[in-house]
């Protein structure tokens, strides 16, 4: 930690579906079985199922640069795809179905995937919402609750940056990130409380635990987090990227908050506690408008356009990012997603040519055409 930048790594969910209709298809199973014979995966890279079997995950490794996330994160998405294809399916890099569901959704999971069903019942029934998380690497538990409490201001603008799920199986919703209207439906969502340390954070999810909130400890739902399995920060509040630099844009601006963050509390700089309405109306308006209108300041306790909130976000980060050699990177991303719009503009730009042209459209956006060395856009 002392001698660089804190390494990083990303967890990208997708969708599987029909190629040709958008329906959901629920062949996680066969796809993961298939998915050796497709390549292999970098060092450290790992694939696995999620809550329903028609997602998928796709995580990376322990990373030190932007260069080495964005191989890792490519082939991961390449191998994936040609055995989605290999098994008349679509991969597909967005928050939520473009599509109906399947016809006759599959029956619930074993183990913790069956405990999580029958503790919500019908609001994770048809829950598909895919998300990009980014782990970045910390000294220690209590780092991490500390590094997390300077964090919330900035998560709304990470969520509007990301936004790319505009649609509920099949319907327009008029929001940019539908994936997090769906998620504020569980217990505790959102920005999380500040917390005095660990033993402070533990007991408040233990609590929520013993009050069946929460499935186990590992289930909570805040949007940044000490990571219950690994020495980091986890940020949870992405949409699943459209692109391999989207997903690339949130890994370094996170790596960045976290270097920011130790940086003020090592110069006695402790965060201070949010409104915890401010915050929820800040997550809310990311997720309605994206990058597209105006934004709450949720330290100022007021509107701003969001692109200043971006800007801001940018100076806040600079010296970090000028610190690990990505804030050219990060500029030239910005740069391409303000022209090009979010994954959800995107989408809807493309809505109108019917589910099947979308479908295509999100399957070639979704897989590099390279060798996940240069930037898409």
């Amino acid at each position: 930690m002392a001698d660089g930048p804190p390494t990083m790594g990303v967890e990208e969910e997708f969708l599987l579906v029909n190629p040709r209709t958008g329906h959901a298809s629920p062949c996680a199973e066969p796809v993961l079985a298939r998915h050796r014979h497709h390549g292999p995966l970098p060092d450290g890279a790992r694939v696995h199922r999620e809550l329903r079997l028609t997602q998928i995950e796709a995580a990376s490794g322990v990373c030190g640069t932007a260069g080495e996330l964005r191989l890792q994160l490519a082939a991961a998405r390449r191998v994936l795809a040609g055995a989605a294809a290999a098994e008349d399916c679509a991969l597909l890099a967005t928050g939520t179905p473009i599509g109906p569901g399947p016809a006759h959704p599959p029956p619930a999971g074993t183990g913790r995937y069956a405990d999580i069903d029958a503790a919500y019942g019908a609001v994770v029934a048809d829950y598909e919402a895919c998300g990009c998380h980014v782990h970045v690497g910390v000294a220690d538990r209590d780092t991490a609750v500390a590094v997390v409490n300077h964090l919330g201001p900035w998560l709304p603008t990470l969520l509007a940056l990301s936004a790319n799920a505009p649609f509920d199986h099949g319907r327009d919703t008029g929001y940019h990130s539908w994936r997090m209207v769906l998620q504020s439906r569980f217990p505790g969502s959102g920005v999380a409380p500040h917390f005095a340390g660990y033993a402070e954070y533990r007991r408040a999810v233990d609590t929520l635990v013993d009050c069946g909130a929460l499935v186990d400890p590992d289930q909570t739902f805040w949007l940044a987090r000490p990571s219950g399995r690994f020495p980091t920060v986890e940020f949870r509040v992405a949409d699943t990227a459209l692109t391999v630099d989207h997903a690339v844009l949130q890994a370094l601006l996170s790596r960045a908050l976290v270097r920011q963050a130790l940086t003020d509390l090592d110069d006695g700089r402790e965060a201070a506690p949010l409104s915890p309405q401010v915050a929820a109306a800040a997550v809310w308006a990311a997720a309605r408008h994206g990058v597209t209108g105006s934004l709450v300041d949720a330290v100022a306790e007021t509107r701003r356009p969001a692109w200043s909130l971006v800007e801001a976000l940018l100076a806040h980060v600079r010296p970090a990012l000028e610190d690990s050699g990505d804030l050219t990177e990060v500029q030239a991303i910005v740069a391409a997603l303000r022209a090009d719009g979010t994954g959800s503009a995107q989408q809807r730009a493309v809505a109108g040519r019917g589910t099947a042209a979308a479908v295509r459209w999100l399957t070639a956006r979704t897989v590099p055409a390279g060798h996940g060395t240069r930037l898409t856009g």
